[in-house]
């Protein structure tokens, strides 16, 4: 013991003491840390329990609420299910008597639908009867038409062939007429140049005669002297004497040979000329001919061909007639078959609207004008101004004003309807939104919650945020009240 004495009483040095304070410290924080962590799992404990124990009581509010919601609307419900009941069973009551008018009227729109349809079909008959007659009609008169045209045609046919015949034949004879005429004018042309040339012939002999005397007599003197100097000649010559007279023979051959051979060209020529004489005169007259009868033959080719076009031109147009006429029969068929349709569709439509009919447009179907006298006035007037063809065709369209006045009747009503639908749309738009909010007010949700409501209560406390009225010095201060309304008796009120 008086060792340990010893120690504890020894001196620490610094280090020591600095030591033993941090671990002072350490020691106070580590408390510290574990007095915290402690209060930290306290509160989070304490703070469980308080939500367990709130939402326990919060469930317990609900159902309460809910059991006193319940009876309040099942009592609600009742009265609802008996005024329910008592107008369904009025509305069936007058669905019934409904039921047998309407029955009723079927029964009679039946019958009336029955004698339509046989006065329609009746009348239908009479068109159909009326409209073969009028094609039966028109297929005469075309056949009669056509009959016609075809006999004419055939006339003209025969009467253009005869001519054409008979032109031919008498051109025939003209050719043949001109071509004996021409052989003729041959014949005598060629006895004419016969008789010439004989007598062309006897002048060149005479004067071949004369000429040949003459000759004779000068070649004899000629031939004298000619001796004479030949005999000096050829007691000069004799040796060219031997080749002269071999040239002089064949000289006077020669001579001889292109004297007859000029005459015989002279004569020639001569003949030629009178020759083309003739030919250009026969020429010219036969020109003179051929145009003659290449214009006759042009005019009846002129002819031919106009009557020709004429003929094609004929039966252009009965084909064309014909076309027209089949198709303006098969257009009127076809209009006829579109208004039979059309009127079978209004019939259709007719029964269809009648079932939709009310009892008073049955009685009457038609309203009476409900414009005042001075409208009247003004519209008679704004028709006095109209032209005459607007007024034709308003008169044609006169036996429509009933149909129209029953157009608009539907029309106003149907734009009744529609304004009616869009009221009926916004009652339902608003009752909707009143139902939402009887429902937020009767449901607890987190959405409710988050919200303002004054029927959410709890220990006597709204979520609505209190007013802060204004105290007067000297006032004493009242206990604050709180005004409830529950949401079945707002709603009860409002509907």
């Amino acid at each position: 013991m008086s060792k340990k004495g010893k120690k504890a009483k020894a001196p620490l040095s610094d280090e020591e003491q600095l030591l033993l304070f941090q671990q002072k410290l350490l020691a106070e924080e580590e408390m510290a840390k574990k007095k915290e962590r402690l209060l930290s799992q306290f509160l989070k404990d304490k703070l469980a329990k308080e939500e367990h124990n709130s939402a326990l009581n919060l469930n317990k509010i609900n159902t309460q609420w809910r059991t006193v919601l319940r009876e309040v609307k099942t009592r609600e419900l009742h009265k609802d299910i008996e005024i329910l009941s008592q107008t369904f069973e009025r509305v069936v009551d007058c669905k019934n008597s409904v039921i047998k008018s309407l029955a009723k009227d079927l029964s009679e729109a039946e019958e009336q639908y029955a004698h339509a349809l046989r006065s329609h079909l009746h009348n239908v008959d009479q068109l159909l009867a009326l409209q073969r007659c009028r094609l039966n009609l028109l297929e005469e008169n075309y056949s009669m038409e056509l009959e016609a045209l075809t006999k004419e045609f055939e006339t003209e046919r025969k009467t253009i062939i005869d001519q054409h015949d008979k032109e031919i034949h008498y051109l025939q004879d003209v050719f043949m007429a001109m071509e004996q005429n021409y052989i003729d004018s041959e014949y005598e042309s060629k006895l004419e140049f016969q008789s010439m040339w004989d007598d062309l012939k006897n002048k060149n002999l005479e004067e071949k005669h004369f000429l040949r005397v003459q000759l004779e007599n000068t070649v004899e003197e000629l031939w004298k002297k000619f001796q004479d100097a030949l005999k000096n000649y050829t007691e000069a010559t004799e040796d060219r004497k031997m080749a002269f007279e071999t040239l002089k023979v064949k000289d006077e051959k020669s001579s001889k040979e292109i004297e007859a051979q000029m005459k015989k060209i002279q004569r020639l020529q001569d003949a030629i000329v009178i020759l083309k004489g003739k030919i250009i005169i026969h020429s010219r007259e036969s020109e003179d001919q051929n145009e003659y009868i290449r214009n006759d033959k042009e005019l009846i080719l002129l002819q031919l061909r106009k009557f020709k076009a004429q003929r094609t031109q004929t039966r252009a147009i009965s084909q064309e007639n014909l076309v027209k006429l089949t198709l303006e029969s098969n257009a009127t068929l076809k209009a006829l078959r579109k208004i039979v349709d059309k009127g079978e569709k209004i019939l259709k439509l007719a029964e269809i609207c009648r079932k939709f009919e009310t009892e008073e447009e049955k009685v009457l179907p038609f309203y009476s004008s409900v414009l005042t006298p001075a409208e009247q006035e003004g519209i008679e007037n704004d028709l006095g101004e109209l032209t005459e063809e607007l007024a034709k065709v308003m008169v044609d369209y006169k036996g429509m004003e009933n149909f129209w006045k029953r157009y608009n009747k539907v029309k106003l009503e149907q734009l009744s309807l529609q304004h009616r639908r869009v009221q009926l749309l916004e009652i339902n738009q608003k009752l909707r939104e009143m139902l939402k909010q009887y429902l937020d007010g009767i449901s607890v949700s987190d959405e409710v919650l988050s919200q303002l409501n004054p029927l959410f209560i709890v220990n006597h406390r709204s979520n609505l945020p209190l007013p802060t009225p204004t105290a007067l010095p000297g006032d004493k201060k009242h206990p604050t009240t709180y005004n409830i309304t529950e949401a079945a008796h707002v709603i009860s009120h409002t509907l």
